[in-house]
């Protein structure tokens, strides 16, 4: 489902993605709406690429095109799933294909709640990655309840997706920080603050209960990806940001920024709300893809860069977001201590440490 933007904002995203496009971010594109390069995407000439072709889903979302970036720096062939028209035509004004661009990223039509286009998308690839989400199409409630059961859908079918194409492997699904966070049962009595990490999920009930869809439809899709993964020939490794932001964020990711803002003045009190950068988000889907082939990747990898601790910062990023003052001030925020702390050693340890280790260094994912 694609976020219905003005001419202007359409412009300005095309005029920031051209110039990504011109620097060497992704070269090589080449446009889905021809039937000779579909036909290539799915049996062609890089389909022998030992492994180095992979295809993403959302991979002209912010944080999508991010993880095509990093994977092209790093010498992958990208299949690039494409799910709307909308999407296809603003690759075509990017006017960034040709016989000159290097190789790289293909494109292909796949509707994310058809198995068989899923199938057709990913026939070829050894792996997937699938940070493809559901938005507001009028960008202002930034999600709804229909979206968070249409996002549970198509996680559990593009898992299933992956299990049924013979080439794919591995699958990273980029899930979020708010699948972890939200709980109705809180620690009173415990001297320090309880630590969230891969562990933690949030209460699904509570999250329905108070309209908090985002939440709800984040966790809801992510336990259906390990539903449907379970006990299946697939590595599956879900990687689960913060609030994604960097260069451009306000224009390309302001529906999914104002999703996942709600309750944030709960989040600033618990400790809880937290920033990633969209370059940090990127490297660690990389990171956990490769670490899995000598299986030293596994389960859940919570994701950030900054903890929000004060009013001020909120305001600071409210601003950003071009909302200051939408939601009331928090009241001596600053001088209680938070219940809650993040906890991101799992990503440190992967993202730092080039040993080798096994799956079993880490805990199995519960779903709670």
């Amino acid at each position: 489902m694609g976020v219905l933007r003005s001419t202007h904002s359409m412009q300005a995203e095309l005029e920031e993605m051209r110039s990504a496009l011109f620097h060497g971010v992704a070269p090589g594109w080449q446009p889905a709406g021809d039937a000779r390069a579909v036909k290539r995407a799915v049996g062609g000439p890089e389909g022998g690429a030992g492994g180095r072709t992979v295809c993403v889903t959302g991979g002209i979302s912010f944080v999508g095109f991010a993880v095509v970036d990093r994977l092209l720096r790093h010498g992958y062939t990208v299949r690039l799933a494409i799910e709307t028209r909308e999407d296809l035509d603003k690759l075509r004004e990017m006017e960034m294909f040709g016989e000159d661009g290097r190789d790289g990223v293909w494109t292909v039509m796949a509707n994310m709640r058809e198995p068989e286009s899923l199938n057709r998308a990913f026939d070829g690839c050894a792996g997937v990655f699938h940070t493809s989400a559901f938005v507001d199409p009028g960008g202002m409630s930034g999600y709804t309840k229909h979206m968070a059961a249409l996002e549970a859908q198509a996680a559990e079918r593009v898992i299933e997706a992956c299990v049924r194409t013979e080439s794919v492997r591995k699958c990273v699904f980029t899930s979020s920080l708010l699948a972890c966070v939200w709980r109705e049962s809180h620690p009173h009595d415990t001297r320090g603050p309880s630590i969230i990490d891969e562990n933690c999920w949030s209460d699904e009930t509570f999250c329905r209960d108070n309209k908090l869809w985002f939440a709800y439809g984040k966790t809801a899709a992510e336990k259906a990806a390990w539903r449907a993964a379970r006990g299946r020939d697939l590595k599956l490794v879900t990687v689960c940001p913060a609030l994604v932001t960097g260069p451009g964020f306000r224009r390309r990711n302001s529906t999914a920024s104002i999703a996942y803002l709600k309750g944030s003045q709960a989040m600033l009190a618990e400790g809880v709300l937290a920033t990633a950068n969209v370059e940090t988000v990127a490297e660690a889907h990389l990171r956990a893809y490769e670490a899995m082939d000598n299986n030293a990747a596994g389960g859940r990898y919570i994701c950030y860069d900054r903890v929000i601790r004060r009013a001020e910062e909120f305001t600071e990023l409210e601003r950003q977001l071009g909302m200051p003052g939408r939601a009331a001030p928090v009241q001596n925020v600053d001088d209680r201590p938070a219940r809650f702390e993040l906890c991101k050693l799992k990503l440190g340890r992967l993202m730092s440490s080039r040993r080798r280790c096994t799956y079993e260094d880490y805990y199995p994912v519960r779903l709670e």
